[in-house]
């Protein structure tokens, strides 16, 4: 999507019903601080407030995430322009998520490791190093839940006996034996279970 033509047809929308950006701050009960990034190219308006948006404007939302009044003609060429769009910006996100998933194993092993050394070769009272050694585990324990929920949320996994795509729960994602990103895991599908590999595009 582009923000910048986005925010340009709000300000045009916005000036053609006579309004200020304060003043439609006040309609939608937000700051004109907000307004003021939409019109830049900044932000998108919020999911919960886009509605009203479009209504104050006299717009869709179809309209609105075009940046352009969408006329019946090409409306399904711009429908699916969009849903490419999102699902392209989707995978993008996921993308960033896997990569923070690797970042927080690497430095929290790293964590790990580095402590577990300095309790093995440095000379210290037996309660300090088992305190550092604990230590070491307190960052991995936290970034766990965190890992698995980027591993739950991120991309799909790829049924090996049917090709099914999906989102698994959490509660399959934790319980799953796996090997890196690819889990054993019962297919809603299918209802069968397979080594399914991490996918981050569903087609």
């Amino acid at each position: 999507m582009d923000l910048l033509k986005i925010g340009a047809f709000i300000a045009k929308c916005r000036k053609n019903k006579n309004l200020t950006q304060m003043q439609l701050a006040e309609k939608l009960n937000i700051t004109d601080r907000a307004v003021s990034k939409w019109e830049t190219g900044k932000a998108l308006p919020d999911s919960s407030i886009m509605l009203e948006l479009c209504s104050i404007l006299e717009i869709n939302v179809q309209d609105l995430l075009s940046g352009e009044v969408v006329s019946m003609n090409n409306l399904n060429e711009k429908t699916e322009q969009l849903l490419l769009e999102i699902t392209k910006q989707k995978e993008e996100a996921d993308r960033r998520l896997l990569a923070v998933e690797v970042v927080l194993g690497v430095i929290t092993i790293a964590i790990l490791l580095c402590l577990c050394i300095i309790a093995a070769y440095v000379e210290m009272e037996d309660w300090l190093r088992i305190t550092l050694i604990c230590a070491g585990f307190i960052p991995l324990a936290i970034a766990i839940p965190f890992m698995l929920k980027i591993e739950q949320v991120a991309g799909y996994y790829e049924c090996k006996k049917c090709g099914h795509k999906y989102v698994p729960t959490f509660k399959a994602i934790n319980l799953a034996p796996h090997m890196c990103r690819t889990r054993y895991m019962r297919c809603p599908n299918c209802n069968k279970k397979s080594w399914q590999k991490k996918v981050i595009s569903k087609d």
